[in-house]
């Protein structure tokens, strides 16, 4: 390694979490950064991205909103917008029960348009990037202070390479959380340490959460032929009903609509999935879910003629997300259902706040697992928070929240129905409100506080 760097972090995986970490760290020149992705291209898969005004103000200190801005459906804005509106469709005629109203509202992207920015960003920098590496194995030191000791990275074409520092970034099904926690697993046993053996094995796969989501995105034209004046056209809409959900909204300057339905199996929670996880599958596979919904409802299912079918699975709650030279970021470390729209953008306050303890000038190769510890103290527990609020709206979306009497939609027309979609409202909205009235700015000095002290 180059004299004048004093570590080098190899970061797995080349989605939007770990792009933003390398932009991130590519601020501090003294930091050699390697990014791996193991497809020929950077592609990454999905249709729609969005952003609360939390993770925005990351975007700001990054130097990418003014490019992102150009992009976004809707420029952002300091003003009251609706985020969402909540509307009960399982029945004949729905019932709009909420508008979720929020300073900026979501600023949503097409994926593909958020990814070139921030690839473009890169491109100036001194970050290499190398593609079809997919990573099969990882050795480690278990001291990260060992500075005479680098990280192997071993690749399925039969190549390696080495750094101080690695960064798991590759998803759901991350190879660097599952080398991880094996090499956790086999200690405890040794040591005797049950129940975090246990604990560490099972938390190897990600498992299915029991949902089904059906996404897929048409053009709002065909939407409007549809149905002229549907309100999806112009307005993002949650629709809820008994163990069935529908999240679209406009994207692409207003072009295109994107569509997740969820399909929810709760008795199935942390199963395992036997099928491939994503796959292509008509929408008739779907309608008899949605029968006896409203008809605006019908009409986004008729511009569908076929979807992708994502079992979505989440990572049980690990102990820490570091293990000697060694750290996960993403879904890598706390993969989560989607029901806050917060998934990317916990991953990219991942990655702000650990690039931000790394280019500390207090941070060197000796003192490298100081920064980590800081990095997982900081970042654990305000994720997996967010993990357990995405789970209470998949409830409260799927009308199976707890002493929420929803059954079925003739029992939903008794008197108190309104009284339950009021307190269905007032929960969601207590859920998400962290995401536009706090900011990251008070974790961050938080972490370089006690970086700084120790």
């Amino acid at each position: 390694m180059d004299a004048h760097y004093k570590f080098s972090v190899a970061i797995c995986g080349g989605g939007i979490g770990g792009l933003l970490l390398a932009v991130s760290l590519s601020r501090y020149p003294d930091i050699k950064v390697d990014v791996y992705e193991a497809a020929k291209l950077f592609a990454d898969v999905g249709a729609g991205i969005g952003l609360w005004p939390r993770t925005w103000k990351i975007m700001e200190q990054l130097g990418l909103a003014d490019e992102l801005a150009k992009i976004a459906i809707i420029s952002p804005a300091n003003i009251p917008k609706v985020a969402f509106n909540l509307r009960k469709g399982d029945q004949p005629v729905g019932e709009t029960f909420s508008q979720l109203v929020t300073p900026g509202g979501m600023i949503t992207f097409h994926r593909p348009d958020f990814q070139t920015v921030v690839l473009q960003h890169l491109s100036s920098t001194s970050c290499r990037t190398h593609t079809s590496k997919r990573l099969i194995s990882y050795s480690a030191p278990s001291d990260s202070t060992t500075s005479s000791s680098p990280v192997y990275l071993h690749f399925e074409d039969g190549t390696t390479a080495t750094c101080d520092l690695l960064i798991g970034a590759d998803g759901i099904k991350s190879v660097v959380r599952a080398d991880m926690l094996r090499a956790i697993a086999a200690q405890a046993q040794s040591d005797g340490r049950v129940q975090e053996e246990k604990e560490a094995s099972e938390s190897i796969d990600a498992s299915w959460s029991g949902v089904l989501m059906y996404r897929t995105s048409f053009p709002s034209e065909a939407l409007s032929q549809k149905l002229p004046g549907h309100r999806v056209l112009h307005d993002p809409m949650i629709y809820v009903g008994r163990d069935t959900q529908l999240t679209v909204y406009p994207m692409a300057r207003g072009t295109r609509i994107n569509f997740a339905a969820s399909r929810l199996y709760w008795e199935k929670e942390n199963t395992r999935f036997n099928e491939p996880w994503i796959r292509e599958v008509s929408r008739d596979e779907l309608l008899s879910a949605f029968d006896g919904w409203e008809p605006e409802v019908s009409a986004l299912l008729q511009c569908t003629p076929s979807l992708s079918r994502w079992a979505i699975h989440c990572v049980r709650s690990l102990r820490s997300y570091v293990s000697g030279p060694v750290a996960l970021i993403g879904d890598a470390a706390h993969g989560m259902l989607p029901y806050q729209g917060v998934g990317a953008g916990q991953a990219f306050e991942d990655g702000f706040i650990l690039a931000n303890v790394l280019g500390h000038p207090k941070t060197t190769i000796d003192s490298l697992s100081r920064a980590l510890e800081i990095y997982d103290v900081i970042r654990r527990p305000y994720s997996q928070r967010a993990v357990e609020l995405s789970r209470d709206n998949a409830l409260l979306f799927s009308l199976n929240y707890p002493g929420l009497a929803f059954s079925t939609p003739e029992e939903d027309m008794a008197d108190n129905k309104n009284n339950q979609l009021q307190e269905l409202h007032d929960r969601a909205y207590n859920n998400w409100d962290w995401c536009w009235t706090t900011t990251i700015d008070e974790d961050l000095q938080r972490a370089i506080t006690m970086l700084e002290q120790s």
